[in-house]
C-alpha cells in the first residue's frame, strides 16, 4: 500500500482539490470582508489634510494688517471658555482685545493682568456701548447667551456666541430675527464646523464615498472631575466680589451660592446639561457634513449614575433621532451618547454609516472604511476568485486592484486647529468675506434637537420637531 501511495496518479488531483478548497475559503472570507486575509499594505492608505496657503495677511501670524481692517474685540464672560476664546481669536492678525466683562472681580483682575490697557466692567451694556468694540465673544453661562447676543447685535456689534446659542428653544427666533434685522455677523462657537476633518468628511459624503447614508452615531466620553464640571471654586469668591444679581439675570431669584455660579453647568436654571454642552457639537458636525436641517423625532434616556454632587442633570445621556428624507440625504437614524462615567476614558467621534462604507469623523481626522461588495451567492464571482486564489503567488491581482478597505485622512503637522479656523472664518465674514456658515439659523437647528433631548428626558416623552420652521410640534 505504501508503494501505491508513492506512485498513485491521484496525488495531483488531491493537491488541486486542496487548492480549490483553500480558494473557496479565501473567496468566502473576502465576501465577508475579513481583514485577516488582506494585508494592511494593500488594504489601507493614509492621506494628509492641509489648509491651502492663502495669501491673506489675516491668515498668517505676524503679518501686518491695514488699520481699516483691525477689529476691536470684547469678551463678555471672562471665565475659562471665554478667555480661551480670546487667546484663540488673538492669533488672527489684526484682532485686539479692548474690553472684558464678568460678574466676578477675580476674573476681571486676571484679564487686566494678561492684557494691558483694556476696559473692564461687570455690566455688559457698558461694553456694547463702546465705539472701539467691533465684535463681542459671548462666553457666559447658557442662560445669558440669548439676551446678551440680541442686545449686542442691536447695538451694531458682530457676535461670536458659545454653544448652545440659546438656553431654551423658545428663545431662538428672536435671536434669528435680531441677526437678520441688524445685518451683523453672528456665529455660534461649535468649532468643529470649520475643521479640516469636517470639511473632508463633507467632501467624501457628497462624492458618495459611503453610498447611501442610513445610520449615524456619535460619542462623547469623559471620566474626570473637571470634565464632569466639578470646577474649582475661587478662594476669593464672595458676595462682595461676585455680582450675584447680574449673574442670575432672567433666572429665578435665590440666595448667593458659589456652586451655582462656578459650577453652573450642573443646574438647569443656567446650563443645558450634557446635551447642550456636547450633543450640540455632534449635531453641528453632522448637519454640516450632510447638509441637514435636523431630525423630526427625538427621544432620550439616561440617568445620574456617578457624579452625585447635588447636580440636577444626568451624567449619562443617550438620544435617538429620526431624520426625514430630503434633497441632500435619505431618511436615516442617529444615536448619540454622552458618558461622564467612562472607565475606559472613552472616545469622541461622529460615525456615518452607509450602504457601501462608513466614516469616523473627528476635527482632525477622518477614517473611511469601504466594504468589499461581493455577494456570497454569486457563483460567477466565487468561481473567478477561486481561480485567482488557486495561484501560488499570494493574493490574486484582482483583489490587489480593489480600492483600499481603509483610508485615513489626518491633518498636517503644525495644523493650527479648528478653533483658529473657526475664528478666522468669523473675522473674515466681518471683513466682508464669505458669510459665517454657523449663523443663527444653523445654530438654532443644532441647539434645538439637543435641548429637545432634555425635554424628552425630564418629561419622559417623545418630542416632535419641525426642522424647516424650527418649531416644536
Amino acid at each position: 500500500m505504501n508503494q501505491e501511495r508513492k506512485s498513485s496518479p491521484e496525488r495531483p488531483a488531491a493537491s488541486s482539490r486542496r487548492k480549490f478548497v483553500k480558494s473557496i475559503a479565501a473567496s468566502s472570507a473576502l465576501a465577508a470582508g475579513l481583514p485577516s486575509l488582506v494585508s494592511g499594505e494593500t488594504r489601507a492608505q493614509r492621506r494628509t489634510l492641509s489648509r491651502p496657503d492663502i495669501a491673506s495677511p489675516h491668515r498668517k501670524p505676524g503679518r501686518q494688517v491695514p488699520p481699516s481692517d483691525r477689529i476691536g474685540l470684547a469678551v463678555v464672560g471672562a471665565g475659562g471658555m471665554g478667555m480661551a476664546d480670546v487667546d484663540t481669536a488673538l492669533r488672527i492678525p489684526g484682532v485686539e482685545l479692548v474690553s472684558a466683562c464678568d460678574v466676578f472681580d477675580g476674573r476681571l483682575d486676571a484679564a487686566r493682568e494678561r492684557h494691558d490697557d483694556i476696559f473692564t466692567t461687570r455690566d455688559y451694556r457698558e461694553v456694547i456701548a463702546r465705539d472701539d468694540v467691533d465684535a463681542v465673544i459671548v462666553g457666559t453661562p447658557d442662560h445669558l447667551h440669548q439676551p446678551i447676543s440680541v442686545d449686542a447685535l442691536r447695538a451694531g456689534k458682530s457676535v461670536y456666541c458659545e454653544k448652545p446659542m440659546v438656553h431654551n428653544i423658545a428663545e431662538g427666533h428672536d435671536l434669528i430675527r435680531a441677526q437678520e434685522e441688524s445685518g451683523q455677523v453672528f456665529q455660534v462657537g461649535s468649532q468643529g464646523m470649520s475643521s479640516l476633518g469636517n470639511e473632508k468628511a463633507k467632501e467624501l459624503y457628497e462624492a458618495g464615498a459611503i453610498g447611501q447614508l442610513n445610520y449615524a452615531e456619535g460619542f462623547w466620553a469623559r471620566n474626570d472631575p473637571i470634565g464632569a464640571w466639578q470646577y474649582p471654586i475661587p478662594p476669593d469668591a464672595s458676595e462682595d466680589t461676585v455680582d450675584w444679581k447680574r449673574f442670575l439675570g432672567p433666572a429665578p431669584d435665590r440666595p448667593y451660592d458659589p456652586l451655582r455660579i462656578f459650577r453652573w453647568r450642573n443646574y438647569r436654571d443656567y446650563g443645558t446639561g450634557v446635551a447642550g454642552d456636547l450633543f450640540v457639537h455632534l449635531f453641528s458636525s453632522l448637519h454640516f457634513v450632510v447638509s441637514s436641517r435636523g431630525p423630526t423625532r427625538i427621544q432620550a434616556a439616561g440617568g445620574l449614575r456617578y457624579w452625585k454632587d447635588g447636580r440636577e442633570v444626568p451624567d449619562v445621556l443617550l438620544g435617538v433621532f429620526d431624520y426625514p428624507e430630503t434633497n441632500t440625504h435619505p431618511g436615516f437614524n442617529l444615536s448619540l451618547r454622552v458618558n461622564f462615567v467612562d472607565g475606559t476614558s472613552g472616545s469622541t467621534f461622529l460615525r456615518l454609516v452607509g450602504s457601501e462604507g462608513a466614516m469616523d469623523v473627528t476635527w482632525t481626522d477622518v477614517v473611511l472604511r469601504k466594504n468589499v461588495a461581493v455577494d456570497p451567492m454569486d457563483a460567477f464571482s466565487q468561481e473567478k476568485m477561486a481561480e485567482a486564489a488557486a495561484d501560488e503567488g499570494g493574493l490574486p491581482a484582482r483583489v490587489r486592484m480593489l480600492p483600499p478597505a481603509e483610508t485615513r485622512y489626518e491633518v498636517e503637522r503644525g495644523y493650527r486647529g479648528a478653533h483658529v479656523d473657526h475664528f478666522f472664518n468669523f473675522f473674515q465674514a466681518i471683513r466682508g468675506g464669505p458669510p459665517a456658515l454657523e449663523d443663527a439659523a444653523f445654530g438654532m437647528r443644532a441647539a434645538a434637537p439637543a435641548l429637545a433631548c432634555n425635554l424628552s428626558y425630564f418629561e419622559d416623552r417623545i418630542v416632535r420637531w419641525d426642522p424647516d420652521d424650527m418649531r416644536l410640534i
